[in-house]
């Protein structure tokens, strides 16, 4: 807490009443880098969502409902107040700010790592303070801060992109054109990776690479750090017309900028960017256009991410039979070692690329962090009795997949069964979803909680997000929440194309957590005199623990529905085993 002291008599000496750290990079990105762990160097709050506002006396952690639990053990025993955002009696930043702030009060904060969008929300109630965006006393504090990341970028072929670039320039150039704008600057990095049909490593598990683009009528600006490109790419950008400058001369190229029509995206670009460009130019806010043309998968992304799906399948197929057996002849287990024994699964799997996130595989209470992450501090030894959650995913050249299966290692209590079978009902329940075309996800998120409300219970998250092409596994703008929340931007409406993750859950402290996650692509379903229907077809492949599951809880229906995905289960990932593992296949995907 040393670091956070120093700031805080910073603040003192120069007069500043509160300090903004977000958790955030100078590209809103939700996954960060090292350089930009902020937040986390200062609380020791490993999580990746969480913001840090500062007073001279007093020091505050706002994070959300999936790192509650989290956040409440790292924090424990620091003077660090935690918000728990959603809570009753919670102030949000900007009602705390609001309250605590007075006339020509100072608020700072690094306007590169902030939001415009956030910083509008925070100060459109207080306009009787001033603001200082050009404070940085992370740089000052933190002395061995670890470089910014550096990779070689590599081109992702037209056979797994299923478009070239120029089409997709073409394509932003023609919604320009419609808007009567000239420029349009894109921040993001998965939108970059995906316009470029380039990847790199520079942030974990994230293949993205820092960079900031400009696109006019007739140029297109790419600001990278030109170390990272390699003679093959040098030329790939050349032969597309693309101008190469260094990462570094972004702001000053902004500066520049004279009597444009300049479209951007105030969720993604940050507040410098803003005020680089505000006072000479014609600004239009829109959503930035890459997002929705990158979650409406193209027909050879479709047809790769189903191929990803059937080889990660196999994966972690070959996991659950690894941990059923040897949890009932080895105390050997742990979560940190079958953790590794699901990334070899993956690793052998042709054109694996990396593990999507870091895998949560939490065992007994563990599992009722949301996103818990064994240490050596605290990794369970495995027995056999009670809950396995193993969350996990990965990145192949033909895509990304995110799949949870919570394991019965052994007994588990009749309540425990109710749960898990609920949570069952649940995943059920929105996979059949049918619906008009025009309804969003926040319309449909009650099919997955409904079971569990009936319980009294609810999960202090959505129940699903769309998911990225080898780039981010969470992906705006499409997912599945009871109630919008603006900063997460996945309440757009449903479309054939898009991939979007069914994941409800059951999570009681000190216990255990049950989480069931399948990816589901939006289909079409029938069109008629009463309008277009779209449904969902499953193309996550691996069972289900039928171990778990209180069959006597289930309809008809269900037991049909489950039969049926078992048996497509079976079907598509029998071939790639041993007959050992065939044979244990075939009896956990018996019909029930």
């Amino acid at each position: 807490m040393d670091n956070i002291k120093k700031i805080q008599n910073k603040l003192a000496k120069k007069n500043i009443s509160a300090y903004i750290i977000p958790t955030s990079d100078d590209h809103n990105s939700e996954y960060i880098s090292d350089h930009f762990k902020s937040r986390a160097f200062l609380t020791g709050f490993s999580g990746s969502a969480g913001t840090l506002v500062l007073t001279p006396q007093k020091a505050y952690l706002w994070t959300d409902g999936r790192y509650h639990i989290q956040a409440s053990k790292e924090l424990e025993g620091k003077p660090i107040v935690l918000m728990k955002q959603g809570l009753a009696g919670v102030p949000t930043i900007e009602e705390f700010l609001k309250n605590n702030l007075k006339e020509n009060d100072v608020l700072a904060f690094d306007g590169k790592v902030m939001s415009l969008a956030f910083v509008q929300k925070i100060t459109k109630n207080l306009p009787f303070i001033s603001i200082r965006d050009d404070v940085d006393f992370i740089s000052e504090v933190w002395v061995d801060r670890p470089a910014l990341p550096f990779s070689f970028l590599y081109k992702l072929e037209e056979f797994y992109s299923g478009k070239p670039f120029h089409e997709k320039l073409e394509d932003i150039r023609t919604i320009m054109h419609n808007h009567n704008l000239d420029t349009y600057i894109l921040s993001s990095l998965e939108d970059q990776a995906w316009l470029y049909n380039l990847r790199a490593n520079d942030i974990l598990h994230t293949p993205v690479f820092l960079a900031f683009t400009i696109i006019e009528n007739e140029a297109c600006h790419l600001f990278i750090h030109t170390k990272k490109i390699d003679k093959i790419i040098e030329k790939y950008l050349k032969e597309n017309n693309i101008t190469l400058h260094e990462y570094d001369s972004f702001y000053t190229h902004l500066k520049g900028l004279e009597e444009k029509r300049i479209l951007l995206d105030e969720n993604k670009i940050n507040y410098s960017i803003y005020t680089s460009i505000a006072k000479k130019n014609d600004l239009c806010f829109k959503q930035d256009p890459t997002l929705l043309m990158k979650s409406i998968k193209n027909k050879k992304e479709i047809e790769n991410i189903i191929y990803a799906h059937v080889k990660d399948g196999v994966a972690f197929t070959k996991f659950m039979y690894y941990v059923k057996n040897e949890i009932k002849d080895s105390n050997n287990l742990t979560e940190l070692s079958v953790t590794n024994e699901l990334k070899k699964f993956r690793q052998n799997q042709e054109s694996f690329v990396d593990i999507s996130f870091e895998t949560i595989c939490a065992y007994k209470e563990h599992g009722a962090m949301m996103h818990y992450s064994a240490t050596p501090e605290t990794n369970y030894t495995l027995a056999p009795s009670d809950f396995l959650l193993v969350d996990s995913g990965g990145h192949y050249l033909d895509g990304t997949t995110d799949i949870t299966r919570t394991l019965a290692l052994g007994e588990i209590t009749d309540i425990q069964k109710l749960h898990f079978t609920t949570v069952l009902k649940s995943v059920i329940a929105l996979s059949q979803a049918v619906f008009l075309k025009g309804v969003k996800g926040v319309n449909l998120d009650i099919l997955a909680r409904g079971p569990i409300w009936k319980l009294l219970i609810d999960y202090k998250c959505g129940t699903g997000h769309g998911v990225g092409y080898l780039l981010s596994v969470h992906e705006a703008p499409n997912g599945f929440r009871w109630q919008i929340v603006p900063e997460r931007n996945d309440a757009a409406t449903l479309v054939p194309g898009m991939i979007t993750t069914n994941e409800p859950g059951i999570y009681l402290e000190n216990k255990y957590g049950i989480r069931i996650e399948n990816e589901m692509l939006c289909v079409e379903k029938g069109k008629n005199e009463f309008g277009e229907f779209l449904g969902f077809e499953t193309i996550t492949y691996a069972p289900i623990d039928l171990d778990a599951v209180d069959v006597s809880l289930l309809t008809e229906p269900e037991k049909e529905w489950l039969n049926q995905y078992h048996k497509k289960v079976y079907d598509t990932i029998n071939p790639f085993l041993e007959d050992h593992e065939k044979e244990w296949l075939k009896a956990y995907t018996r019909a029930i």
